[in-house]
Parts: structure tokens; sequence; C-alpha cells
């Protein structure tokens, strides 16, 4: 393997750097946007019961969809141009809802039902048990689906170089055309490193505002 040309990189740490900014923003924002969407999703569908997994298959379809295909479809039902950012936060949001959905029913589902009874029978109704006991003792479900779908965005926005966007898979689209392999060396450690961060970071807050489900495993 070629070594790595530092005299580039040094000469482009500004550029290298608004790409991590903008890769960063186009990961996690939608993500953040299909968590509030994906919450009553979600819940809407856990309360469907049997007929819960019919719906979850539709959203098995929607995150099959190839990514590049979604980037090239939704300027047409958007209206947007193709090079807009507004595209891939989209195509994102699209595909971590669907993923998180997912992990919001499973999440409800681990909820142990003598638990939900013991709640009822001591006057919550509905909505505060979900509130109050249901929905915390699901987060940790949630938590792990979060982590998941954070790092699939992180190398899923790559992805969309090939329509012009892309943020950090600029640099693979770069070297890849210039047979130039530092811009690509220096996007998949970048890429690699933003992911792990992110899932630390997803982790930490977890700890933090679930203490007691700290050293509990999810399945």
């Amino acid at each position: 393997m070629k070594s790595l040309d530092w005299t580039w990189i040094q000469s482009n740490l500004s550029y290298i750097g608004d790409l991590l900014l903008q890769h960063a923003v186009l990961a996690i924002l939608p993500v953040l946007a299909a968590l509030v969407v994906a919450l009553p999703i979600g819940y809407l569908v856990y309360r469907t019961g049997p007929v819960a997994n019919g719906f979850l298959s539709v959203f098995g379809v929607i995150y099959s969809i190839p990514s590049l295909a979604l980037f090239v479809a939704l300027p047409v039902i958007l209206g947007t141009q193709i090079l807009d950012p507004l595209n891939i936060a989209v195509a994102l949001a699209i595909y971590s809802a669907a993923l998180l959905v997912r992990s919001v029913v499973d999440g409800l589902r681990s909820v142990p039902a003598d638990v939900k009874q013991s709640a009822t029978s001591v006057g919550f109704g509905a909505a505060r048990r979900l509130l109050r006991v249901e929905l915390p003792l699901a987060m940790p479900v949630i938590f792990a689906g979060l982590r998941v779908v954070t790092v699939s965005n992180i190398a899923l926005v790559s992805v969309a170089a090939v329509v012009g966007g892309g943020a950090l898979g600029q640099l693979f689209d770069r070297g890849f055309r210039n047979s130039f392999y530092t811009p690509i060396i220096v996007g998949l450690v970048l890429t690699l490193i933003l992911a792990l961060l992110a899932d630390a970071l997803i982790l930490l807050i977890q700890r933090g505002a679930l203490p007691w489900a700290r050293g509990k495993r999810v399945a």
C-alpha cells in the first residue's frame, strides 16, 4: 500500500474538516428526526397486536430499498435539485425511521406483562403507564437500535458521493478518480472515527439516562 501524502493532508485540512462536519450533520440530524417520528409510530404499531408483524414487514421492505435509488428518486418527489443535501437527509431519515420503529416495538414488547399489570393495579392509566413504566423499560432496546441506525447512517452518507454529495464520500470519489490513495485512506479513517465516537456518545447518554439498565444485555 502506498504511503500517505502528508503534504496533501496538511494543505487540505480546512477542506477535510468541512467535509467531516457536513458528514456528521447529514448522519445525525436524520436520526434525531426519525426518533421523534418512530416513537409514536412504533407505539401505534405495537398497539395493533398480532397485526404489528405485518406493519414491521412493510418497514423492512422500505429499508431494503437501495440507497442510491432513493437518492436519485427523492429529487423528483420533493422537487429539489439532485445535489441538494436535503435529499440525503430525507433518505437517511426514512431509513432510520424504518429501523427505529422496529426497535420501539421490540422494546415495548420486552416489558414484562406482570410489570404492566402491577402499574395498572396501582391506578396508572394507559398514558401514564406508557410514559412512566413501559417506555423507560423499553429504552435499552431503543438505544440499541439507535446505535445501529447512527453507525449505519454514517456509512450511508458516503454513498451519496455517487450523486455529487456524500461529505467524506467525496474523498473516496476524488481518490478513485485520480488513483490517489491519500484521500481514500483519510476518508475511511475519519468515517470510522466518527462512527466510533457517535456510538460511544450514545452509549454514555444511555448510561446516564438509564442508570438502572447499566450492565444489562440487550438481545
